[in-house]
């Protein structure tokens, strides 16, 4: 199957933004900015759930059209 460049793309800028904000979270971590770190992981798990959405929408894009 093949995949659309707008999917890959959103993916891509989904792993981006998890290996970004996980470092600053562990640079926040070790200087024990401990509130900020929790604010970055927390927007790290809902970065998963999106990334997952977006996969799925692309792997089916005809999912819940009517086909004849």
């Amino acid at each position: 199957m093949k995949r659309s460049y707008r999917g890959v793309l959103l993916l891509l800028i989904v792993l981006m933004l998890n290996i970004i904000i996980t470092q600053k979270a562990v640079f926040h971590f070790y200087y024990e900015n401990y509130s900020t770190t929790i604010f970055l992981a927390t927007l790290n798990v809902i970065l998963f759930p999106l990334a997952l959405w977006i996969y799925k929408k692309e792997k089916n894009p005809d999912k819940g059209v009517i086909k004849k």
